[in-house]
This record gives C-alpha cells, sequence and structure tokens, in this order.
C-alpha cells in the first residue's frame, strides 16, 4: 500500500467543502430535487456538498437523488435499509460529511435554504459551536403552525430548557449548524430514534457549548405529508426521561414502558369490568383482561415505538397473531403468577401488578426480536426508476442547479 503525495494531498484538502448539508428524507420525491436547487443558489459562492439520507422510501426519493447526483458531484446519497428514525439518518449523514462543519435540514422546503448564508457567516465570525435557526427569535407567532401546533411546540421549548438547562430560544429547531466535531464527541450517547436532535445534542454538550441563533420564518409544506403531529409529544416525553435518567435506558425500551403504562390502564379497566360482569370469577377476568392489554399494546407500539416498523393493511392482523404469539409465555406467566398471588393473599391489584412485571419482561425481549422486523416491506426498485423518470420529467429536466467549473468532472 502507497501512501498518497504530499501535492495529492494537499489538493484533495483544497477540495474539501467548507459546509455539508444533511438532509433525511422519507416520500420527498417531489422535493428535493428544488430543495437542492435552492441550497445551490443561496451557497453558490461557497464550496459545498449536499448529503441526502433516505429511508429507503417507497415513492423513488432515492433513485431522484441519484439521477441528481449524476450531473451534480456535490450531492451524495446514503440510502439505509432494515433502520428508519429521522435522528439516526441526521446522525449518519453527518458522520459522513467531508466538512468541519455540517448543517442539517428538512426536505419540506419549510426550512428555507437562504437562511444559510447568515448561519454560516455567524459561525465562520465567531466561537460559536452551534447556530440554530430559530423560529422564535424575532417573533413568537410562527406563521406556518397550527394553534395546536404552536401550543404544543412552545411547550416542548418550555420543558426542555427546564428539564435539559438548555439556554436557546428553539431547542426544538431541526434546522441548525454545528461543528462536526462536536457532533463526533457526542454521537455514542446521542438517540437514533425521535425527531429532536437538537435537543439532545444540546444535552449531551452541557454549558460548555457556545450556541448561536439566527432568526427564520418557518415556511409551509407545500408538497407530500408532514412528519410532525401530535406524536412526537410522545416522543419529546420519551427523549426527556431517557436523558432524565442519564441516558442509561435505551429510548425504545422507554416508550415500550410508557405504552405498557397505558396498557395498565386498559388492563385494569377491563378487569373490573369483567369482575363485575363475571360475578368476580378472578381467573377468566383476569385472562380477559390481560388479552385486551396485549391487543392496545400492540397497536399503540405500532403506531408509537415501532411507528418506523409500522405494520400496515393486511398485516396487521398476522402482525397481532405473531406479537400474540410471542407474548404467549408472557402472558402466561402473568396469569399464572397474578392468580398464584391472588389466591395466596385476595389482593387483587397486588396480584395484579406481579403479574403484569413479570408479563412486561417478556413481553419486549420477544416482541422485539420477533414482530416487527418480520413485515417490514422492501421498496420496489424498478419502481422506484420509474418513478424518478417521472418527477424529473415533471420538473422540466432542468433542475437549474449553478455548477462551478472548479466543481465540474
Amino acid at each position: 500500500m502507497t501512501l498518497p503525495s504530499t501535492q495529492t494531498s494537499s489538493a484533495s484538502q483544497a477540495d474539501r467543502p467548507l459546509l455539508t448539508i444533511v438532509i433525511p428524507t422519507f416520500n420527498e420525491r417531489d422535493n428535493i430535487a428544488v430543495i437542492c436547487g435552492r441550497i445551490a443558489t443561496a451557497l453558490a459562492p461557497h464550496r459545498f456538498e449536499v448529503i441526502v439520507v433516505d429511508d429507503n422510501s417507497p415513492d423513488g426519493t432515492s433513485a431522484v437523488v441519484e439521477e441528481l447526483a449524476r450531473s451534480d458531484p456535490r450531492i451524495r446519497i446514503i440510502t439505509r435499509t432494515g433502520r428508519r428514525g429521522l435522528a439516526g439518518a441526521c446522525i449518519e449523514g453527518m458522520l459522513a460529511a467531508r466538512s468541519d462543519l455540517v448543517a442539517v435540514m428538512d426536505a419540506d422546503l419549510q426550512h428555507e435554504p437562504a437562511t444559510l448564508t447568515p448561519m454560516l457567516d455567524l459561525m465562520m465570525s465567531t466561537d460559536c459551536d452551534v447556530v440554530i435557526a430559530s423560529r422564535y427569535l424575532d417573533d413568537p407567532d410562527v406563521a406556518a403552525f397550527s394553534s395546536v401546533r404552536k401550543a404544543l411546540s412552545n411547550a416542548g421549548n418550555r420543558l426542555v430548557r427546564a428539564f435539559l438547562r438548555v439556554q436557546t430560544s428553539d431547542p426544538m429547531s431541526g434546522f441548525f449548524l454545528m461543528r462536526r466535531s462536536i457532533l463526533v464527541k457526542a454521537a455514542p450517547r446521542l438517540s437514533r430514534d425521535g425527531f429532536k436532535l437538537l435537543a439532545d445534542i444540546l444535552a449531551q454538550g452541557g454549558r460548555s457549548l457556545k450556541i448561536g441563533e439566527v432568526p427564520y420564518v418557518f415556511g409551509p409544506r407545500l408538497t407530500g405529508q408532514s412528519k410532525l403531529d401530535e406524536r412526537v409529544l410522545f416522543d419529546f416525553a420519551v427523549l426527556l426521561i431517557a436523558k432524565s435518567a442519564f441516558g442509561v435506558l435505551p429510548t425504545r425500551f422507554v416508550s415500550f414502558a410508557l405504552v405498557g403504562g397505558l396498557g395498565v390502564l386498559v388492563h385494569l379497566s377491563l378487569l373490573g369490568l369483567m369482575l363485575f360482569a363475571l360475578n368476580d370469577n378472578f381467573l377468566m377476568s383476569q385472562t380477559i383482561a390481560t388479552l385486551g392489554a396485549m391487543t392496545a399494546n400492540f397497536f399503540l407500539n405500532n403506531i408509537l415505538t415501532y411507528r418506523d416498523q409500522r405494520i400496515v393493511g393486511a398485516d396487521l392482523l398476522r402482525g397481532l397473531a405473531v406479537f400474540c404469539l410471542s407474548c404467549s409465555c408472557g402472558a402466561f406467566n402473568n396469569i399464572l403468577v397474578a392468580h398464584l398471588i391472588y389466591t395466596g393473599t385476595g389482593i387483587w391489584w397486588l396480584a395484579t401488578g406481579a403479574g403484569i412485571l413479570v408479563g412486561a419482561a417478556c413481553n419486549y425481549v420477544l416482541s422485539a426480536l420477533t414482530v416487527w422486523r418480520r413485515f417490514e416491506k422492501q421498496p420496489d426498485r424498478e419502481k422506484q426508476v420509474h418513478q424518478s423518470d417521472a418527477a424529473l420529467a415533471k420538473g422540466g429536466g432542468d433542475l437549474g442547479i449553478p455548477q462551478p467549473p472548479s466543481l465540474s468532472r
């Protein structure tokens, strides 16, 4: 093996981009070419690269980006299979960056690429570690937010500042720029699940991080469906609990446990109802309550804990069957332990609690290993290519992405 010459190494350093923009995508075929063109226009004076991290979108997003990359070497694509999650996609893209500065933004056109210029200027002119595009710096009224989403976002920001001791006006922003060295240091302890990567990074860095902010206006989504909804509040609660526990609990386990807590309410409600309906026949009532709670837990975990591997359509019933089968060991132990304790003590709530704890341990391990992976759909690559051609044709084939001669091949 021979090492490159000093001259070659120097040339390689000169070709390194100043900034890498990481764009996580899932079903953003109609937006991705537009956002790449706007980024190129906004950063025309600078050397940059765009890394699109796509979670194997069934709409052909990866194929569109691959086509763009053939004509513009500044665009790169990472297609992830068998794993999903916004935070994890961002982390992978940032670690793959060739530049010392990395930015994260969405592909849905709600993050204005022109804002990258003042963010980069602030980073270059100060000793900031992180520069955040804040929705609340100048005006707390965010025009593109519904009243419900405004309330959720404001509440989330207050909770982040209180629990994680983060001093910024918008710790839940999805649009930020930072030094890659900070990310590399924090990466082993960052959660790969969920949506709020910035809050996680700031929590890991603590008060030692120097934070800058620039204002921006959060725009409306033009095409596609938003990845953010009320379920993000659940993700946020999971993140707060995990980080409040010093990061020793995996976020997916925390999510599973919270869903289990909701399942307890279902279990107790059904148990009380069945005890009344069946004249205090505890064994039969406990069995019905357990099956009802298992069903509720499956659907809640499918929507919340495993929504990146969500089972849909006809597979739902098969998924429920596999879930119940995989949890049959836990259910059997739940019923057995509860019955034995109730027989010995006559205390129904103590018997039920012990049964739930024993069953939950089995349920988490077995469901994590056997259920959601089994039904994950793999996109049809041939269909994606046709969708890519249609998307590019829709845009007229000319994306108008400026190409400086120094980056031509």
